[in-house]
């Protein structure tokens, strides 16, 4: 599978309806791509922070692996530089400065200098939009066969994003998920070669 090929169909979710065997070697071949990739090559210093914590604040650490854990921000960067083009790369970073404008506005600081409690406020406030701009779009939707909301809130791109990254990391399918890997085939009872007697 080319590699090209391979991050759209991570980045669209299709990898989730694959077999068994073919998803856990799709998953290796990400995991791979993202072990050579020494920085991020989309994302600034300051992005790649505050994407962090807001992947984070989606799905946080419990019992189970959070977003940093499973490197979300690694899987997202990769997906901007390697399958996105550049509208929708442009529209993710805008939506990134758009969060700092939206917490200089509010609390007189940058999103990163922000409590946690602030910055779920934030991440809470892009999620209504979202669900209201969802709301409104559904009936040209319906009439019109429009695809997936296209507005101009990046929250559901961010969101799409981190879910993707962390169901389809190891410990994000195993762990959270509870997959078990199940053979794409059984070949029944195959015929052993006879023990040898010592």
């Amino acid at each position: 599978m080319q590699r090209r090929d391979l991050l759209r169909m991570l980045a669209t979710g299709a990898v989730l309806q694959l077999a068994p065997g073919k998803m856990l070697a799709m998953m290796r071949e990400t995991r791979a791509l993202l072990s050579g990739q020494a920085a991020p090559r989309t994302l600034d210093a300051r992005q790649e922070a505050m994407l962090r914590v807001m992947t984070e604040l989606i799905i946080p650490r419990s019992d189970t692996p959070g977003a940093t854990d499973v490197g979300a921000t690694a899987f997202i960067d990769l997906i901007l530089t390697e399958w996105s083009d550049d509208a929708e790369r442009t529209k993710f970073l805008n939506g990134l400065a758009d969060v700092d404008a939206r917490t200089q506005n509010l609390f007189g600081k940058a999103f990163l200098e922000c409590s946690s409690a602030q910055q779920s406020q934030i991440l809470v406030a892009l999620g209504e939009e979202m669900l209201q701009e969802t709301n409104d779009t559904a009936p040209r939707r319906r009439r019109r066969g429009l695809g997936g909301v296209g507005g101009a809130n990046f929250y559901p791109m961010l969101r799409r994003l981190t879910l993707i990254a962390y169901y389809t990391s190891e410990a994000g399918a195993t762990q959270e998920l509870h997959y078990e890997i199940i053979p794409e085939r059984h070949d029944g009872c195959a015929q052993g070669s006879p023990d040898k007697e010592a």
